[in-house]
């Protein structure tokens, strides 16, 4: 980050910003903490006033927080209120990963993606949900993309804006691109020339992340300054620059981070992953619906034929607009893809327990 913006940053943060502000809008949503697996999990669950509404399970990745979804909560769960039609309704659980503000710092390892799976399945239980959506990006794709995988009697439908493993992360043979059509074959460039990028410009974080959590921590949780250049270049870097993350909101993750001291062990799910028994493995194959959410600023192409090979894939959208976190950037898209792609799975769903077909 530039030093003279870094500066700027710093003095909004330090004279401006108003936490106390932002603490009373995130405390409109009622939350509540469970232990599960001996960690304590976080949640907001924000019950929506239609009593048909369809629970939905949406959960934040690196370096975002549960405060990525300050802006689709309402439209979600009161559509009415939005002008919408009250039958698009969802009841949310938007939980924190272990180790991510509320719900760390963890006291124990292990906590990577499937371990999270597994506990987000367990806190619906005792939810009382039987049924519901899911959806996410960034490790809330993987999160989102498992919990389907392993529970699909109870998981009716995975919505991503990320779909992991779905896009070129080697030059593509003259075979394979012969094999495709020429929308994908320019597409499968594409995402090869954006991973090639990323992996020459951009992944240095995520290196030292799954490698040295634990020497960044120190430096992270003890510079307010240094946690906010970590974090604050990727939202500037990730996004759109068409649709910018709202400053106050992105001040609002960090200033999370900071006051629950989690910057270290929020980091630590790269390394967990990195040093898991199935890492460099292909994906599980997965047969529960599944939408992908295409927003061209992300920081990576997808391609629905890699993604097919192992995802039962429903519906795909391309955007003309958004990056990595839509929910803050382009939040009516996202409200809107997930209200489509869920109006076909909600017969029979009531606010309870329920068991629901896909049809």
């Amino acid at each position: 980050m530039p030093p003279a913006e870094m500066r700027e940053l710093v003095r909004y943060w330090r004279e401006e910003y108003d936490w106390r502000a932002a603490e009373a809008r995130l405390n409109e949503w009622p939350q509540y903490t469970t232990v599960i697996d001996g960690a304590r999990v976080h949640f907001a669950h924000v019950r929506s006033p239609e009593p048909d509404a369809l629970p939905l399970l949406m959960t934040h990745g690196w370096p975002g927080s549960f405060v990525e979804f300050l802006e689709v909560a309402g439209p979600l769960t009161d559509p009415r209120a939005y002008g919408g039609d009250p039958r698009d309704a969802f009841h949310l659980v938007l939980p924190s990963i272990p180790g991510f503000g509320p719900s760390g710092p963890t006291t124990e390892t292990g906590w990577e993606f499937k371990r999270v799976a597994r506990a987000f399945g367990v806190l619906m239980e005792r939810l009382g949900y039987d049924a519901y959506g899911v959806q996410g990006g960034d490790w809330g794709a993987a999160v989102s993309r498992e919990l389907g995988r392993i529970r699909p009697g109870n998981v009716v439908g995975v919505h991503l804006n990320l779909l992991p493993g779905a896009g070129a992360t080697a030059e593509p043979g003259e075979a394979e691109l012969a094999a495709l059509e020429p929308a994908e074959r320019e597409r499968t460039l594409a995402s090869w020339e954006r991973y090639r990028v990323w992996a020459r410009e951009r992944q240095g974080y995520a290196d030292i992340q799954a490698t040295r959590p634990q020497t960044l921590a120190y430096g992270l949780n003890d510079s307010p300054a240094g946690l906010l250049a970590w974090i604050g270049e990727k939202f500037t870097e990730w996004s759109d620059p068409r649709t910018p993350v709202d400053r106050d909101q992105m001040l609002t993750n960090v200033t999370l981070y900071w006051l629950t001291g989690t910057a270290g062990s929020a980091a630590r799910i790269y390394y967990e992953r990195a040093h898991a028994d199935y890492h460099g493995q292909p994906p599980e194959v997965s047969h529960t619906p599944t939408a992908l959410a295409d927003f061209p600023r992300d920081n990576f192409v997808p391609l629905r034929h890699v993604a097919e090979r192992t995802d039962r894939i429903v519906r795909w959208t391309s955007y003309d607009r958004g990056g990595h976190f839509p929910a803050m950037e382009v939040p009516e898209l996202l409200v809107e893809d997930v209200r489509s792609f869920f109006g076909s799975f909600r017969e029979g769903v009531t606010s309870g327990r329920a068991r629901l077909s896909p049809g």
